[in-house]
């Protein structure tokens, strides 16, 4: 499988989704300002528009969404997830660790359990956004 990053060609062995190594908080509140309509005539560079374009791409997938939004209500454990997204465990652990490498959920440990809950309120405000714009064309 091809994946575009940063307008470079590269292999990967599996269809897992990687974000460059650049797309961090701070790049996605810049890619969130750029969105405003303060900055409608702001020209983006091509980093930036492939890792916003690489950035939604985590919305992408339906799972992912799932997982988001289950924890849009409240922090959970991966075993309560999989429960409430109906998913093997381990297939949730390898969607955990797509969003927490990508910046959309953090960790909390307390004793043997992980915690895991949305990175900040971008992240719940995009989920809203989305949801928004579907319902309004029901």
């Amino acid at each position: 499988m091809l994946l575009l990053y940063s307008g470079q060609q590269k292999k990967s062995l599996s269809p897992v989704f990687f974000l460059p190594k650049h797309l961090n908080k701070h790049s996605i509140e810049y890619i969130l300002k750029c969105m405003n309509d303060n900055n409608k005539n702001e020209a983006l560079s091509e980093d930036t528009i492939f890792a916003c374009a690489d950035f939604f791409k985590v919305f992408g997938d339906s799972t992912r969404f799932r997982i988001l939004y289950a924890l849009k209500k409240q922090e959970l454990c991966a075993g309560d997830i999989a429960e409430r997204v109906k998913m093997s465990a381990s297939a949730v652990s390898h969607q955990l660790k797509v969003l927490r490498v990508s910046n959309f959920v953090k960790t909390r440990r307390d004793g043997k359990e992980i915690y895991y809950s949305l990175a900040d309120e971008h992240v719940e405000q995009i989920i809203a956004c989305g949801i928004e714009h579907i319902l309004e064309e029901e």
